[in-house]
């Protein structure tokens, strides 16, 4: 029999909060993280705005020495995942570290690092770039270190899906977990790429907004008016047990993971299919999973970028799987306020929906103003709503036709 799984600690940094209470209390406030890029000088960039971690000081959270060993995206999810064992009440000893596992994902993992390193190269030559450079780069260095730190010697990867990552990290965690190869998972994602190559790159593209002029109010996800991404970036950690394992500890168990399903488009490299066949294989799949009928589900915390293939193809999607009860579903994409956080965004967004069942409030799709004919559901526009909530579903969808979704469930 597979074990029921159970999310006991939260954690986050990101661009509307160095933490769970304060990216909780801003997403029910409405608020925007984007603002002008502070990390580079993109007055050259067609795109000159982000959603970017702010006030966030890795030395007086790790010191000098340990904080210059780690690219920005394994200082984010250390913080994160620190944050949610702390929340959890779990302590790690010689009696559990080897049944306690580490899953962080990452879209592009320690870019900046790269990018910093290869100027050194081409400057100073090859002898002069940091020792630290391949362990920084590397996309397992977030779980790799955090493992270290924490003394966990279970299960330990890194997944790479595109934008689908966070997603998947979580729920391939509790797979682990049911299938009985950990007992504890610490679960997430974390991504640090606003740099201004990626930044180029993604404009090039043409998929970030170019709202300049008034960046606060360019992510609007499923508006007719949409037309492109706010990048965003930061961590979130889910601490996912199996329920024997939290209830002989007396965990205090927030939510229950109650499905998981995941796919692929088979059909471009960056376009999302135009019907949403593979997302809804996704979401099928998560409903399967947890044995749910499409009536169990009340939200979804869309993966909403705000480009308009995705918030087409994705409402599409939705309705092919749920039929007329998509018309009573609530939908919000809060990429509208945090940004899209590439390969972390799906791990903040289940971060997200567990808030929402335990606060039985539903955060809003900002900047909603004109109604697209081709998106046509109740993307609870622009204000939080009170309301009952058992069952919320998370979609992520990524680059390479990746799809995943998660379930997440009040516990009864």
């Amino acid at each position: 029999m597979r074990k029921r799984v159970v999310v006991t600690g939260l954690g986050c940094v990101s661009p509307v909060g160095n933490n769970v209470k304060e990216t909780w209390a801003a997403l029910l406030a409405g608020k925007s993280g984007a603002a002008p890029i502070t990390a580079f000088d993109a007055s050259n960039h067609k795109t000159k705005f982000a959603a970017e971690v702010k006030g966030f000081d890795p030395v007086a959270l790790f010191g000098t020495r340990d904080a210059r060993k780690m690219d920005r995206f394994t200082q984010f999810a250390t913080a994160a995942s620190l944050e949610a064992l702390e929340h959890s009440g779990l302590q790690i000893d010689d009696s559990n570290r080897d049944r306690v596992g580490i899953l962080i994902g990452t879209g592009i993992g320690g870019i900046g690092t790269t990018i910093e390193q290869y100027e050194i190269l081409k400057e100073r030559g090859p002898d002069r770039i940091s020792p630290f450079l391949i362990p920084m780069m590397i996309s397992d260095s977030a779980a790799g270190n955090l493992a270290i730190r924490i003394g966990a010697r279970g299960p330990n990867m890194s997944l790479a899906t595109a934008c689908a990552s966070g997603t998947n990290s979580v729920g391939e965690a509790a797979e682990m977990i049911r299938r009985g190869a950990a007992d504890v998972m610490v679960a997430g994602a974390s991504e640090a790429a606003i740099q201004s190559l990626t930044m180029a790159g993604m404009n090039v593209m043409t998929a970030l907004s170019t709202r300049n002029e008034e960046p606060e109010r360019a992510s609007r996800p499923f508006d007719k008016d949409r037309e492109g991404f706010l990048m965003g970036e930061g961590s979130a950690v889910l601490i996912l047990e199996s329920l024997e394992y939290a209830q002989a500890r007396g965990a205090n168990i927030l939510c229950e993971f109650t499905g998981y399903g995941t796919s692929d488009d088979a059909y471009h490299i960056s376009a999302p299919a135009e019907n949403g066949a593979g997302a809804a294989i996704s979401m099928s799949l998560a409903l399967e999973s947890g044995g749910f009928k499409p009536e169990d589900i009340q939200y979804i915390n869309a993966h909403g970028t705000s480009t308009q293939l995705n918030d087409k193809s994705e409402t599409a999607a939705i309705k092919t799987v749920f039929g007329e009860h998509a018309y009573k579903l609530a939908v919000s994409s809060t990429k509208s306020m945090t940004g899209h956080l590439l390969g972390a965004s799906g791990a903040l967004e289940a971060l997200i929906s567990t808030l929402a069942v335990m606060d039985q409030t539903l955060p809003p799709t900002i900047n909603y103003e004109t109604p697209d004919p081709n998106c046509d559901l109740d993307y609870v526009p622009n204000h939080p709503r009170k309301t009952k909530v058992d069952n919320v579903m998370s979609n992520s969808f990524g680059f390479g036709g990746h799809n995943a979704t998660v379930i997440i469930s009040r516990y009864q």
